[in-house]
């Protein structure tokens, strides 16, 4: 198997002027548009924030294979992936793992760190606490994308709408960087092309259509559109759920979900450090 050589990632620039005003990677760090490496910068749509194309998920079976590492098990592998490169660390408040995500990143730089977490309240006064409260558990003035979790109707943008305006202030405010959703069914991911609310979307994708919310054909446009619109696009379930059967099934889906030209990044649960070299060496191939 394949070990990427481990690169040196060049930092950021400080942040600067208000404690809650968040730092951007600095421009000497390379921002690709057509990405031929796991670990390199893409630029979330017209948000801004830049983030590696790989990123570290939390949530495999619902945060329990990567809660089972232990935090020393975690912050290890966690590690493993910044030292190759990897600046993307997904989770949310359902996976159990903001402490977990916090110790793991402790004393690394977090300007160079994109943190994407996601919250299911439906209340605002909850939105509200939950912004607080994680900040507080990743020991972070402020969230780099944060979404509303698993929206499952067609009228959330009318129902959600009081959260969203939560999240839209917290953004003004600093305290996040970018807001959006994940979806779990079609109706919403339709729902949700001519909302411009939404920064970022994270959509299950993959070509054997395994744990996504649609067929491969169906939901492939729909995320174009949202790419046309200036969306940051992420994917997840690459490997489905389970690391799909073979390396051969892997590389054939990071070759579509590259191909695919709109999907700008995308997270990936790992629960050894061996899967994260194998999938930095299959984004090679796939995009060679």
């Amino acid at each position: 198997m394949s070990v990427v050589t481990r690169r040196e990632f060049l930092a950021g620039s400080a942040a600067a002027g208000l404690a809650l005003l968040a730092p951007r990677f600095g421009s000497a760090a390379e921002v690709v548009n057509q990405p031929t490496s796991g670990t390199d910068l893409v630029t979330l749509g017209r948000s801004g924030i830049k983030a590696t194309v790989l990123g570290i998920g939390t949530g495999t079976r619902g945060g329990r294979e990567q809660r089972d590492l232990g935090q020393n098990g975690f912050t290890k592998l966690a590690r493993e992936a910044y030292d190759r490169g990897i600046r993307y660390i997904d989770t949310a408040d359902a996976y159990m793992m903001h402490m977990f995500v916090r110790f793991a990143l402790e004393e690394l730089p977090r300007e160079e760190l994109f943190i994407q977490s996601k919250t299911r309240a439906k209340h605002p006064e909850v939105a509200k606490a939950d912004i607080e409260r994680f900040r507080r558990e990743l020991q972070t003035d402020y969230i780099d994308s944060l979404l509303m979790h698993c929206m499952s109707t067609e009228t959330w943008p009318t129902d959600m709408r009081p959260v969203m305006d939560v999240l839209s202030e917290a953004k003004q405010k600093g305290q996040v960087r970018a807001v959006g959703i994940s979806c779990h069914g079609l109706p919403p991911v339709v729902a949700s092309i001519d909302v411009d609310w939404i920064d970022i979307q994270l959509a299950r994708i993959n070509p054997f259509g395994r744990m996504m919310d649609g067929k491969p054909e169906e939901v492939a446009p729909l995320l174009k559109k949202m790419h046309q619109k200036g969306r940051g696009v992420i994917g997840m379930k690459i490997y489905g759920e389970n690391g799909l059967e073979s390396r051969e099934q892997r590389l054939e889906s990071l070759k579509y979900v590259l191909g695919l030209g709109c999907v700008d990044a995308f997270t990936i649960g790992f629960s050894d450090v061996k899967q994260i070299d194998e999938t930095l060496a299959l984004i090679k191939e796939a995009s060679g």
